[in-house]
């Protein structure tokens, strides 16, 4: 009996009408091969602990399970701030819809399964080095506790797929809950398709969003959720230092979703003008940019819903975006500090923290993971991370005078150490750093993927010690900080 008859799977989105999409199939592998299965995340629909042939012969577009329909969804966007009506699934292929044991659903998409009618110049293929970056870094993301699409599995081959040089093609498995973007809308309103925009906002708002469909106003409800959705997704990048480096409206979820992983980059060296994406010339998306791309591009969504919701509250909605960011990003720094409430004087503890560690070059997670260590090893770590000592003790003992605050002006050893143990679980240890990465990437097209799965479990795990593997924690090598990425990647 086939696995696709075991468990289930729906196609909703391809009995939406025709402008919505394209019916591809895929243009399937050569010699595929297995790089790397995710057990846990395969466990929650039901699907084997151990892929076999036939989930291979679906994950590289060999075979079509007869439950699934493919299809290239048809979308637009704004790139770098400039309009293109001409985008779309140009390699990826959305199959259909998993279920959960637990009743949810999630779409199961293809990612490098050839040529569409919206490939434009491309050729429809992802490469296994890219794949591998998609794969670690939403898995990474998810063990973070930041909202993201998921990767199932990642299938390498020998089809050969030219970018600046020569590699091999693969095929990634990636579970979302939705493939909408903002760019969806912003296909219909620029085309002034009206009917088929309406229809778009019915289906987020019944698929999705199914609570504000009693609302007074449900199209203004669904805007007011996925701005909230959004700024907690921006708040939760900033917190950890993730740099997501294309946040084109193409490539931002209606869900709030961390979406479509590309030149991103953990941020090492505290920079707020980091920018992660060597494509980017003018820095529109650095670090420091990505609160404010967030409502440009929230206020480009606006632009298309409104035939649907006036202009007076589209404003209205917006307007509640900062705040909504702020409260967030200050409720997680906040616990990534172990500070229990709000003070007046917080914002400058945070404001001094962040200039000590850009004036100095400090490594951003390093630093938050020594703070969380302080009940074991003592300052003097904390200190050796930072050229400027002196100035790094000054900040430090305000910090634990703050502390003492919250604990009625005396931090007892027994109180040091819940406060420790609890910042362990929200600054991460483990995280994807560009070398690791790279130097993951290169063993695994000499066909070693052991770094790849070493990577993928300390990555879903990241608050844990991990004994042995302390290598993977370490600061990078300054040939790792030089490391460039761009949008082929």
């Amino acid at each position: 009996m086939s696995i696709w008859n075991r468990v289930e799977v729906t196609t909703r989105f391809s009995e939406l009408p025709s402008a919505f999409y394209t019916l591809v199939q895929p243009q399937p592998l050569t010699t595929p091969h297995w790089v790397i299965w995710n057990e846990d995340l395969a466990a929650e629909f039901g699907l084997p602990p151990e892929p076999n042939q036939e989930l291979l012969s679906t994950f590289s577009g060999q075979e079509v399970p007869d439950v699934c329909v493919p299809l290239a969804m048809k979308y637009a966007g704004h790139q770098f701030g400039m309009y293109n009506p001409d985008l779309g699934d140009g390699r990826g292929l959305l199959y259909g819809e998993l279920r959960t044991l637990h009743g949810q659903y999630y779409d199961l998409h293809l990612k490098g399964a050839g040529l569409t009618p919206y490939s434009r110049m491309g050729d429809g293929r992802a490469v296994l080095r890219s794949s591998i970056r998609e794969y670690l870094c939403s898995e990474a993301m998810a063990g973070l506790g930041i909202a993201t699409t998921r990767a199932l599995a990642l299938v390498g081959s020998d089809t050969p797929v030219r970018r600046e040089t020569m590699e091999t093609g693969a095929m990634l498995a990636r579970v979302a809950q939705t493939h909408i973007r903002f760019g969806h809308f912003e296909h219909f309103f620029y085309t002034n398709q009206m009917t088929e925009l309406a229809l778009l906002a019915d289906t987020v708002i019944d698929w999705y969003y199914p609570q504000c469909r009693g609302a007074e106003a449900p199209y203004a409800q669904m805007f007011t959720h996925i701005v909230e959705r959004t700024a907690h997704m921006i708040a939760d990048w900033q917190a950890v230092g993730f740099a997501h480096g294309v946040m084109n409206t193409d490539n931002m979820s209606i869900l709030g979703d961390t979406f479509d992983y590309g030149p991103f980059a953990f941020m090492e060296d505290y920079e707020p003008g980091f920018i992660c994406n060597h494509s980017d010339y003018q820095g529109r998306y650095r670090f420091d940019q990505q609160p404010s791309i967030g409502l440009w591009n929230l206020t480009a969504l606006a632009r298309a819903l409104s035939p649907l919701i006036e202009h007076s509250e589209l404003e209205r909605i917006l307007s509640t975006y900062e705040k909504t960011m702020q409260r967030r990003y200050s409720v997680v720094m906040r616990s990534k500090l172990g500070l229990k409430h709000s003070h007046e004087q917080d914002s400058q503890l945070f404001d001094d923290l962040f200039q000590l560690m850009a004036a100095n070059h400090t490594d951003y997670t390093r630093f938050l993971r020594q703070l969380s260590c302080i009940d074991i090893e003592g300052v003097q770590p904390i200190l050796d991370l930072v050229i400027d000592r002196e100035q790094a003790k000054n900040w430090v003992e305000r910090y634990l005078v703050r502390c003492a605050q919250d604990d009625g002006g005396t931090t007892s050893d027994d109180e040091l150490q819940r406060r420790c143990e609890f910042m362990r679980t929200k600054n991460p240890k483990y995280i994807l750093r560009n070398y690791l990465a790279h130097i993951a990437i290169e063993k695994a097209e000499q066909g070693d993927y052991s770094d790849v799965e070493t990577l993928a479990y300390l990555l879903a795990h990241p608050f844990e010690e991990h004994s042995g593997y302390e290598e993977y924690a370490s600061l990078p090598p300054q040939w790792g900080k030089e490391l460039e990425v761009s949008c082929s990647s």
